[in-house]
């Protein structure tokens, strides 16, 4: 018993792998084959075999594994057990396209790239011949057969064109009935047979391989070995049957393309390697357990097996035939073809598992001695048992009779006598009348065929024709092989297919006795390819069902007959045309029958062209032409060649067509086709110069305009810009004043970050409120980080744009992540908090239909960064930074520091106590109580990195001009910043004189180093100098964390930091003691001495926070998500106005002050159509199911329409239409989106027709309507000229510009509509929806034919004249905070951040800049102090280390300093502010003006010198800072200025003002989230009882509707507005159960549930605060009635 020998072979990337760029996941190592996938890259699965072949590369590699290296592992092996009588089989399985057949047959040439079948069959001769001798003969027989499609065809035998049965015999097992076995004798003619199978065999093209086997093929050579022993003069025989076994490739059919019958191939294919999977699969099942002989032994009559037992061996032919092979009487090897692509891996991996299963199989062969007598015996047997069983059922006469000969003999059955012949012999002929004839008396008068008699006969012929198989010689074996040769040869010599002398093919060649057609070509390459035989009778033509069939337009179904007979021992061709056919014969129509002679040429239609060729007529021809002439050949004859050409040539000369005079036709057409087109670009060209000329017209008059506007200035004025255009004289202090305001407002950035936090307000929110509902505890918010001393911004928070050199601190706006469960702070980008939030929604979509598990739990996500929600967090967390500075160096003066430990926020987390002091050799270390000595670290001092870092700081300070600063503060008067500019600019240019030159300051320079040298000599430059750091001791650390340890580095070697032990910190007791000693050796240089004179150490302290998950010993499970799919309808963006093309663009963007009112508008949109009354009727609409633009218009095409526009609002007295200036209609597209910009020449004014109010009864509402006439003619658009062809939907985008009576310009209300075609008669109706099949009925109303639409109008102030600073904080910023996202209710008041964010942000960097300047300070009288210096030189030296001036200079700051000293100590002014002037919902306005920030005694001067000032007013003290908490443009933490006084003539006392606003119409889209639908009863202002109404609730509007089948909304409420109230007594007094009150700033609501639970579910849809407010108290009184 032996195994089933494995391997495996990886073939090379194809041209289909290599164009998709596919990357190898195959790696060998010795018998170890791994696959890796291709996503996951820690996914690896290894298989061992008995061999992996690599043979991905070249043969350079020196693991490439060729052709010849396969056959000697496995191909000499199995040919060795060959000899030794086994049966050996070797398969090859794999996908299509994998190498199976490149492995098993390779190519022909070189021999380098022949397969294990050439190459086995080859040596398998080459070994007869060295073995063979008297005693010992040979005889080797093959036959090959293909299974396709589950029915077996013989390759070998042309006479096999059907399909051949598969028997199953007792002894011999399964085996092909009739399939050819032939005999040879040389490795030549078994190469010749192989190649002939080849040809014959299915083959197509696929997408995955381009000759893609079809078939399973079977190549058997039955090998027999006779040796003969002459002392016992007894002869043996061993036969070895060797199965070579090409499968077909597995595939898919979505990868291979397949179709029709590759398709079916296909599902044939795989079910084929099914099966053998699943005899693979139960062989090795059964294999393991032992259980083999009890498989064989149920198989072979057993009643009793279990189903696990039984081998499916029958369930595919080809897992029949190869039932020995597997698990059986043989040796077998498979060889897995495998394909490295990643685009492959799933197969890949199949296949690994199908080979790793085959593994396991175990085959019990024997060696096949003397089989043949034994059979022949075995078979003779089984004869004469059949005969005595036809003989008992009373057969015998039939029996003797069955084979007989005309003269009534028996002969021996011999089916040499007729190859395929279904009987044995012709003579012997099974007679009728035996079987159906006259009965013998023994039958009673009549004989009955029952089944059992007739599966005997069958029996029997199939046994004694293996008997005369068995007994057939060697000789006549070979007869039989030439035999089937000769016919093969005679076979393919009538076809035209020349052959060899060993039967090789060479080419197509004339028949030589048959005459033919052959085609001509224009191209003549592909002319004489083509042979149509005319065989003897009639051969029809024509298109279809004909012998010969041609295709083309002027071809009929039966065009012509073609008639062979035989007249005079001569055969001749007669043509005969059908009625109205087209066929020429030399040039000449022919309309009867015509006789042929050789070389004549047909043509058939118009573009057929052949030439006729009688082989026999030629060969007479040529005998009568003398041998000394030209033979008379038709060429020779007509002195050229007859090709296509020479035939269309004699068709146009016969045909009397002039060629010169269709040419000139042709061009004279090809003429006027040029001057037409020609006429046309001419003439869209002027067109194009014309629209540009009115363009350019329209431009100069804006022009002309400004210029108009430009020249109403003053004189003055003109004079001093005519003056300011010479370039002006400016003074170095001018020029670094200059410099300096353009660094300033460069960098200047804080209105960028108000965009970004208005603009991303909806993330957050979002974010938010996805955190609420999935119970996360995690908070997100806006926060301002700014990269300073104390809060260093990390590398992944730091922008990509920012300048090395950036002189000011760089902010930005990031997200503060506050992790409540784990007690972590996060900080994030914008584009993570973007990208975490698609992972949110993902993780909320997915979790909708799970059981919400405990808020209290802590998911493992949260640790290991796997939920969108969290992030990883280091075990220690930064408590706070501190800074000591080194100054004291520049003296042996040693100082003892208390520094405060500062947060990133500006808060003091604790102290520090650290040492520095100067270390002479002297200095012995003092390890003494506790202290840890570290040893002596040397750094190294880079002068151009620290100085390029040191001026990259210093930069603005360097330029700001040395006089005082200049200071504009926005919101002050114009005189008051002139002023102040004006004296800054004198003050710059007064100190523009005695300036020194560079030689100058680099010589002083120079001396002042000198001069320093002398008095430091213990800092000489190239010296080293050693110091010593102490960090003592650490107090007042938070006791929240657990581990504090300390670090400190210098400001520019990040990467060497100094760290002390951690220590356990309680809080309680005495101060943490590190007693941490650092000595520093540093060579003494330029930037070193500026280091420690400027620049200080940083001490970073870091402790273990003690509520850290990590502690926390509980796991818990991850549940499986499982996503759900979006169901949302698709929808348009926002429709943008169309341009008007009489009055140019209208401008829409209106002046973004302050709101005066907002109204909510609902519009209808209906398009008439005129009816065969007269009137306008409205088109039909299809509302049948979630359409993009609400609905479908249904128009007939070729009718005048209009369209209808209807308005409506709640009543107010802001609102009041005055007319509609245009209705425009553009952007004519068949897609949703639209592509290109917008063209005047695009959009179509319409005509207006009418307008005005209409006054609905019982309606309060104000109803505003107008109609324009729509000829789509004009539009010229091939879209609405034609009826839209079925799926296709055309848009369009209307816009109306309605002027209001109080507004400055119009107000532009845009839809998009969506529309369809249809033909003039077309009777249309609504189509009817699947949903509403099956309710009561559908909504027919005549007033539903039409779409809706929401906008918000909001009324705003018209921007009045004033500064560039006002005008500047009036810009225009993307608002996203008030943008209603889903769950916001739960949020519970949390908004957004926004401007007060930049003022608390401002006072958090003033904080940190103030605590940086304490501890300069501290260390400066810690040093005086030291060194007990009051005053004098001593005292200037110590300035000069603080980097101060000379003595004016500090004068001037005392100066500076006595002044704010006397500001401070004056009283404060109380501050009045108008009431009027302030409101605070302007404050959470992010487009309105944010107000001017001054000090208090700025605003006290303004209160003070305003003439309107009423002292009667209470006074406002100003708030503390930071105390904000409001969002909007002004905080609440900053003091509110007085604004100025209206002038006189705009105050109410004028009653001729009337104030001007401006209109802002915004679509808003109906949001696609349904929080609750159903009915209720509405109770209005104004009627006379309840009506019932059908509403649907989309947050934040509330939609009415008629009833549930009505599909326009009737009217809204805005829930963002509207207050809703809910009260038991108000139902008692009412007397009215079940009731809730909406309240609008309008008007008022009385709402009405069905049903008593229905209450709080509506109310948690409308106000889910609320509701949980009235379930909250009735549950505390329901508990306290229990009590």
């Amino acid at each position: 018993m032996s195994s089933v020998k494995v391997a495996v072979r990886v073939r090379p990337f194809n041209n289909r792998e290599i164009g998709r760029q596919a990357k190898c996941v195959i790696s060998m190592k010795d018998k170890t084959t791994a696959i890796q996938h291709p996503k996951q890259s820690k996914d690896v699965k290894a298989f061992n075999f008995d061999y992996s072949y690599w043979s991905h590369t070249n043969e350079q590699d020196p693991n490439f594994a060729g052709q010849s290296k396969v056959y000697q592992d496995i191909g000499e092996e199995m040919l060795q057990h060959a000899f030794e009588g086994y049966n050996v089989c070797i398969f090859a399985y794999g996908q299509t396209g994998a190498g199976k057949s490149y492995t098993m047959m390779g190519k022909p040439e070189p021999r380098d790239q022949q397969g294990i079948i050439p190459q086995l069959c080859e040596e398998l001769f080459d070994k007869i011949k060295t073995q063979e001798s008297k005693d010992l003969q040979f005889s080797v027989e093959v036959s090959y057969m293909e299974i396709y499609c589950e029915r077996v065809r013989d390759l070998l035998n042309p006479k096999n064109k059907g399909n051949l049965r598969v028997r199953e015999h007792p002894l011999l097992g399964p085996y092909v009935e009739d399939l050819s076995k032939l005999a040879v004798t040389s490795f030549n003619e078994i190469n010749t047979l192989m190649d002939e199978g080849n040809k014959a065999r299915t083959v197509a093209a696929t997408n995955m391989n381009e000759t893609s086997s079809r078939s399973h093929a079977v190549f058997t050579v039955v090998f027999t070995q006779r040796r003969h022993d002459e002392m016992t003069d007894l002869s043996t025989e061993k036969v070895a049957k060797i199965s070579l076994v090409d499968l077909a490739g597995s595939e898919r059919a979505n990868a291979t393309g397949a179709k029709g019958d590759r398709l079916k191939e296909g599902a044939n294919i795989n079910k084929s390697l099914t099966t053998l999977g699943k005899v693979i699969h139960a062989l090795a099942e059964s294999s393991q357990s032992g259980d083999m002989k009890k498989i064989i032994k149920s198989q072979s009559g057993s009643k009793k097996r279990k189903k696990s037992d039984f081998i499916p061996y029958r369930d595919s032919v080809l897992t029949w035939l190869l039932r020995e092979n597997l698990g059986g009487n043989s040796k077998t090897a498979m060889i897995a073809a495998l394909s490295p692509a990643d685009i492959n891996y799933e197969e890949t991996l199949s296949t690994l598992r199908y080979a790793d299963r085959a593994k396991q199989i175990v085959c019990k062969a024997v060696v096949n001695e003397d089989p043949n007598a034994r059979l022949i015996r075995e078979l003779k047997e089984e004869v004469m048992r059949l005969k005595e069983l036809l003989k008992s059922e009373g057969l015998a006469d039939l029996v003797e009779t069955m084979y007989t000969k005309s003269d009534g003999s028996t002969p021996l059955l011999s089916p040499t006598d007729e190859l395929n012949a279904n009987v044995p012999n012709k003579n012997l002929q099974l007679q009728p009348h035996n079987l159906n004839g006259p009965a013998s008396p023994s039958d009673g008068g009549q004989r009955i065929m029952t089944p059992r008699n007739e599966d005997a006969m069958e029996q029997l012929r199939a046994s004694e024709k293996l008997i005369a198989e068995l007994n057939e010689t060697w000789e006549e074996k070979l007869k039989k092989t030439e035999l089937v040769k000769q016919e093969r040869e005679a076979a393919l010599a009538e076809l035209g297919v020349a052959l060899d002398g060993t039967g090789t093919t060479i080419g197509v060649c004339s028949p030589k006795n048959t005459p033919h057609l052959v085609n001509l070509n224009e191209d003549p390459l592909m002319s004489e390819c083509l042979l149509y035989y005319i065989k003897p009778g009639i051969m029809k033509v024509g298109s279809t069902h004909a012998d010969i069939i041609l295709s083309g337009p002027h071809i009929r179904d039966h065009h012509c007959t073609f008639e062979s007979r035989e007249k005079n021992g001569e055969i001749i061709v007669t043509v005969t045309p059908e009625k109205s056919a087209t066929i020429f014969v030399n040039g000449k129509t022919v309309e009867g029958p015509l006789l042929l002679k050789t070389g004549h040429r047909v043509i058939l239609g118009k573009n057929h062209v052949f030439r006729f060729n009688h082989p026999e007529q030629a060969r007479q021809e040529r005998e009568k032409t003398p041998s000394t002439e030209t033979p008379g050949t038709v060429e020779a004859q007509l002195g050229e060649p007859v090709d296509w050409t020479f035939a269309q040539m004699e068709l146009l000369e016969k045909q009397g067509i002039d060629m010169k005079l269709e040419m000139e036709k042709r061009l004279l057409a090809m003429e006027e086709q040029y001057r037409r087109e020609k006429e046309e670009a001419d003439q869209l060209l002027e067109q194009q110069r014309l629209d540009y000329e009115s363009k350019l017209q329209a431009l100069q008059s804006q022009v002309e305009r400004a210029s108009l506007l430009s020249g109403c200035t003053t004189p003055e004025y003109s004079t001093d810009d005519e003056q300011g255009e010479s370039e002006p004289s400016w003074t170095e202090k001018e020029y670094q004043l200059a410099q300096w305001a353009f660094i300033k407002w460069r960098y200047h950035q804080f209105t960028s970050l108000r965009d970004d936090l208005w603009g991303n307000a909806i993330f957050l929110k979002e974010a938010n409120a996805i955190s609420v509902e999935l119970k996360k505890k995690v908070q997100f918010q806006f926060v301002l980080l700014t990269d300073t001393m104390y809060s260093p911004l990390p590398p992944d928070l730091m922008p990509p744009d920012v300048a090395s050199d950036q002189p000011y601190p760089r902010t930005i706006v990031a997200v503060e992540v506050h992790d409540l469960k784990n007690g972590a702070t996060h900080y994030w980008t914008l584009d993570k908090l973007r990208q975490r939030l698609e992972l949110m929604r993902e993780m909320y979509d997915s979790t909708a239909e799970m059981t919400t598990t405990s808020a209290a739990d802590c998911p493992v996500e949260s640790l290991t960064g796997g939920d969108p929600f969290y992030d990883r967090f280091p075990w220690f967390r930064l408590v706070g930074r501190a800074f000591v500075y080194l100054s004291n160096l520049l003296y042996p003066v040693g100082i003892v520091h208390r520094v405060a430990v500062v947060s990133e926020k500006g808060d003091v987390r604790g102290w520090l106590r650290v040492a520095v002091q100067h270390v002479t050799d002297d200095d012995a270390p003092d390890c003494t109580g506790g202290v840890c000595q570290t040893g002596t670290a040397r750094i190294a001092f880079n002068q151009e990195e620290l100085q390029k870092k040191i001026d990259a700081e210093n930069e603005a300070e360097a330029n700001i001009p040395s006089g005082e600063e200049l200071r504009i503060v926005e919101g002050q008067d114009d005189e008051e910043a002139s002023e102040a500019s004006a004296a800054a600019a004198a003050a710059a240019a007064a100190g523009g004189d005695g300036q020194k030159t560079p030689a100058e300051e680099e010589g002083e320079e120079e001396d002042s180093w000198v001069q320093f040298m002398k008095e430091h000599p213990h800092l000489k430059l190239g010296t080293t100098f050693t110091f010593r750091v102490t960090l003592l001791q650490a107090s007042g650390i938070p006791p929240e964390y657990a581990d504090v340890f300390c670090q400190f580095n210098f400001l520019h070697r990040h990467d060497e930091a100094f760290s002390t032990e951690p220590l356990k910190n309680t809080g309680k007791g005495p101060p943490l003691g590190f007693y941490h000693v650092q000595n520093i050796s540093v060579v003494v240089t330029k930037s070193f001495i500026e280091y420690i004179r400027s620049q200080p150490l940083v001490f970073e302290v870091f402790g273990h926070y003690q509520q850290h998950p990590l502690h926390m010993q509980a796991k818990e499970e991850v549940i499986m998500q499982r996503r759900m799919p979006r169901t949302f309808p698709q929808s348009l963006p926002l429709a943008k106005p169309v341009p008007s093309p009489r009055h140019g663009r209208v401008p829409t963007t209106p002046n973004l002050n302050m709101t005066h009112c907002s109204y909510d508008l609902l519009g209808w949109w209906e398009i008439c159509e005129l009816g065969p009354s007269g009137e306008y009727i409205a088109a039909v609409v299809d509302h049948s199911d979630e359409k993009p633009c609400q609905g479908v218009f249904m128009l007939h095409q070729g009718i005048q329409r209009r369209i209808r526009v209807t308005l409506v609002h709640e009543p107010g007295q802001d609102v009041v239409w005055k007319g509609v200036k245009e209705v425009v209609i553009g952007r004519i597209r068949n897609k949703l989106e639209v592509k290109g910009p917008d063209g005047e020449v695009s959009a179509l004014s319409l005509n207006i027709c009418s307008q005005g109010y209409l006054y609905p009864p019982h309606d309060l509402r104000v109803f505003y309507q107008f109609e324009a006439a729509w000829d789509s003619s004009l539009h010229n658009s091939k879209l609405l000229n034609r009826v839209t062809p079925y799926r296709e939907k055309v848009y369009m985008t209307v816009s109306a510009y309605i002027e209001l009576d109080n507004c400055a310009q119009p107000a532009c209300i845009t839809k998009d509509l969506c529309l369809t075609i249809h033909s003039r008669d077309a009777r249309l109706s609504q189509p009817r929806s699947l949903r509403s099949l099956f309710g009561s009925g559908y909504y027919r109303s005549p007033d539903s034919n039409r779409v809706s639409s929401v906008y918000e109008l909001s009324l705003k102030h018209s921007s009045p004249e004033g500064s560039p600073g006002v005008q500047r904080r009036r810009r225009r910023v993307l608002d996203t905070s008030t943008t209603y996202v889903r769950g916001e209710e739960n949020l519970a008041g949390w908004r957004p951040r926004g401007d007060s964010l930049i003022f608390e942000h401002q006072w958090e960097l003033e904080k940190l800049t103030r605590l940086e300047q304490v501890e300069r300070v501290r260390h400066l009288l810690l040093l005086r102090e030291k060194m007990g210096i009051v005053s004098g030189e001593e005292g200037k030296e110590i300035r000069w280390i603080l980097g101060e001036g000379d003595d004016d200079t500090v004068d001037r700051q005392i100066t500076l300093l006595d002044k704010c000293l006397k500001l401070w100590s004056m009283e404060p002014l109380q501050l009045y502010v108008e009431d009027t002037d302030v409101d605070d919902d302007d404050d959470d306005d992010p487009a309105g003006m944010i107000r001017s920030v001054s000090t208090p005694v700025l605003s006290s001067t303004l209160v003070e010198n305003s003439p309107q000032h009423s002292p009667a007013k209470s006074p406002v003290p100003p708030p503390p800072l930071g105390a904000a908490d409001s969002e909007g443009p002004l905080p609440e933490g900053v003091a509110v200025p007085v604004l100025p006084p209206l002038p006189p003539d705009s105050t109410d006392d004028n009653p001729d003002y009337q104030a001007l606003y401006i209109p802002a119409v915004e679509e808003i889209r109906v949001s696609p989230v349904v929080s609750r639908k159903g009915y209720l009863n509405f109770l209005e202002e104004k009627t006379s009882g309840w009506i019932k109404r059908w509403v649907v609730v989309r947050r934040p509007y509330v939609y009415m509707y008629n009833n549930e089948k009505d599909p326009v909304e009737r009217g809204l409420i805005n829930l963002a507005t509207a207050q809703v109230e809910y009260s038991e007594d108000q139902q008692a007094m009412l007397k009215t159960p079940n009731t809730f009150s909406v309240c609008t700033k309008h008007r008022g609501f009385l709402l009405q549930t069905l049903g008593d639970k229905d209450v709080h579910d509506w109310l948690y849809a409308i106000n889910p605060l609320l509701a949980g407010t009235i379930r909250s108290k009735l549950a505390r009184r329901a508990a306290y009635l229990r009590i």
